[in-house]
């Protein structure tokens, strides 16, 4: 997932926040490779949204659910076997 433009705009107005007048001047460089770090680490963490997150979190609990009533028949054919 690479980041929204918000979440790097917002990086960005906090580095020139914390950044001396004096460095100010090489604010346009220091964004523009702050930016490109920032990307790189975003693509190397593999990140999902929240969409994402949910719509696997919501089939992981409909497939679990589905094996336990699927356990749960087969136990109950077991049991008619055995009689």
């Amino acid at each position: 997932m690479k980041p929204g433009p918000n979440n790097l705009d917002e990086l960005s107005r906090k580095l020139d926040a914390v950044l001396p007048k004096g460095l100010k001047k090489g604010k346009d460089r220091l964004e523009k490779n702050a930016r490109v770090v920032a990307e790189s680490v975003f693509q190397r963490l593999d990140l999902v949204t929240r969409k994402e997150f949910d719509a696997q979190s919501e089939m992981l609990a409909q497939s679990q659910l589905r094996v336990q009533e699927l356990e749960q028949r087969v136990q109950e054919l077991e049991g008619k076997a055995t009689d």
